[in-house]
């Protein structure tokens, strides 16, 4: 039995949702979101589509306890209209979905619950460390879907700029799921030629290339208020990883040892989660780049933190006044 859940059943875990019912690839999933009218819709809308697919998905809603046995989770919950006027800053979510995971980690760590944790939630990297450290699962079994999404728009840009296949195109975006990422053009290849070698020929501009993959995503958000057909896509990949312990070797936002936080770069993904995570030889600008990407995302998230925990605490003293009666 393969059982999947997915908490937060929005644009995003509906996608995810519906790809792993209609692909036939969940045998059993869980469906849990706040609002359990939209739970129950898309649970009825997935079980009417039933009668016309070649396979059966039980689905089931809203029980915490059936992830006792789930072999992969998906968190995908947000708040997609704190990106409204963000002006393409994935951490104006943090305030929202780091209370979401005040509020599911201890409901999430009250199961058995012992799987592969996938996260989409923003900002990537720092709300996956988040999520790992509140549940206390392993930096081995939570991983973000981070520069892998991102790394998928680079590789669109150049096909489009070769006018190939974006399969032809391998290598990696590193860094935060954000502004600070970069393409690591050193590891960047086009039908098996590097591109580096291919500058001059083709007259290219990689600073162009990397800017259109950086905002590809709010070009997609600015049209429909939203992402979620490419980000679910990469989700269901890596699980699909997951099962088949294919030893994937992708980008994902991974615990990095030397930086100290999640971060974008690659890694294999097999039954665990991340197997191991994969160091290459990068040019010392692109050194440099990841450095400053990862100290990004700690700085930020302890600013954040600040912040967040002295609100808590004024609120804390607002309860207490009106409590005494003042």
């Amino acid at each position: 039995m393969r059982k999947y859940a997915i908490i937060g059943v929005g644009h995003v875990g509906a996608t995810i949702a519906y790809t792993l019912v209609c692909k036939g690839i969940a045998d059993e999933l869980i469906l849990i979101d706040t609002n359990a009218a939209k739970a129950r819709a898309e649970q009825l809308d997935l079980q009417d589509a039933q009668a016309r697919l070649d396979s059966r998905t039980i689905i089931k809603i809203n029980d915490y306890h059936e992830l006792d046995d789930t072999d992969i989770l998906f968190v995908t919950s947000g708040n997609i209209h704190a990106l409204d006027h963000a002006s393409g800053n994935r951490w104006a979510e943090f305030e929202y979905t780091k209370q979401i995971v005040q509020d599911i980690a201890p409901k999430v760590k009250a199961t058995k619950f012992n799987g592969v944790v996938i996260d989409t939630m923003n900002p990537c990297d720092a709300i996956t460390h988040y999520f790992q450290r509140a549940t206390g699962l392993s930096r081995q079994q939570v991983f973000g879907t981070g520069t892998f999404l991102d790394t998928a728009r680079m590789q669109k840009v150049v096909a489009e700029a070769f006018n190939c296949d974006p399969k032809n195109i391998s290598g990696y975006v590193y860094g935060e799921h954000g502004e600070s990422q970069f393409s690591a053009w050193s590891t960047v290849q086009v039908n098996g030629i590097p591109i580096t070698s291919l500058v001059d020929k083709y007259d290219l501009d990689l600073d162009a290339l990397e800017a259109a993959a950086r905002h590809g995503g709010w070009a997609v958000h600015s049209g429909k208020g939203y992402t979620s057909f490419a980000i679910a896509t990469c989700a269901v990949k890596l699980s699909e990883a997951v099962f088949a312990n294919a030893r994937l070797a992708c980008p994902v936002s991974a615990y990095s040892e030397t930086f100290g936080t999640y971060v974008g770069q690659p890694a294999i993904i097999g039954k665990d989660g991340v197997e191991s995570v994969t160091t290459l030889a990068l040019t010392a600008d692109e050194q440099a780049k990841f450095r400053n990407s990862a100290d990004t995302i700690i700085e930020k998230f302890h600013a954040f933190d600040d912040v967040l925990s002295d609100q808590s605490v004024k609120k804390r003293q607002f309860a207490s006044l009106k409590s005494d009666g003042c």
